[in-house]
């Protein structure tokens, strides 16, 4: 492998780890804003019905960047792959390509990755506990004559 070879990997490194690092980050943000909105919702032991219905939206906006975000990474860990074995011809060809297009039926599509057991299994019980608690504001706030 020569040094040109060497510094395209780690470009392409550099761009996953990014992407990585951004995946986190969506997971904080949506149970840092979820948990900030339930205790706006809950202020002085009232219960803010029609707030709880905003923690929906960051919720499933994280939960649709953390796919692609994750989409993104498993594309250009196919592309690390392809650079890594392909002879010297083909990178002369083409050299420090970043263009990941010809992995995409390689990797599962956007949809399928938001199902996926590192971001269904967190966003999916987030969900779920929203609507449970949607659910029990909205027959409090019935209840209660609202």
């Amino acid at each position: 492998m020569n040094e040109q070879t060497i510094k395209h990997l780690g470009f392409i490194q550099a761009v996953i780890t990014r992407l990585a690092q951004n995946s986190f980050a969506y997971k904080g943000w949506s149970i840092t804003l979820v948990a900030g909105i339930f205790a706006l919702a809950v202020k002085e032991a009232s219960l803010q019905y029609p707030l709880v219905l905003v923690a929906l939206l960051p919720t499933v906006a994280f939960w649709g960047l953390d796919a692609y975000y994750l989409r993104q990474e498993r594309l250009f860990r196919k592309l690390y792959d392809a650079i890594r074995a392909a002879p010297q011809a083909d990178l002369e060809a083409n050299p420090f390509t970043m263009n990941t297009s010809p992995y995409d039926t390689q990797v599962p599509s956007w949809w399928s990755t938001c199902w996926s057991k590192t971001i269904g299994w967190l966003y999916g019980p987030i969900t779920l506990v929203i609507l449970l608690v949607i659910g029990f504001a909205y027959a409090w706030y019935q209840a209660k004559g609202g």
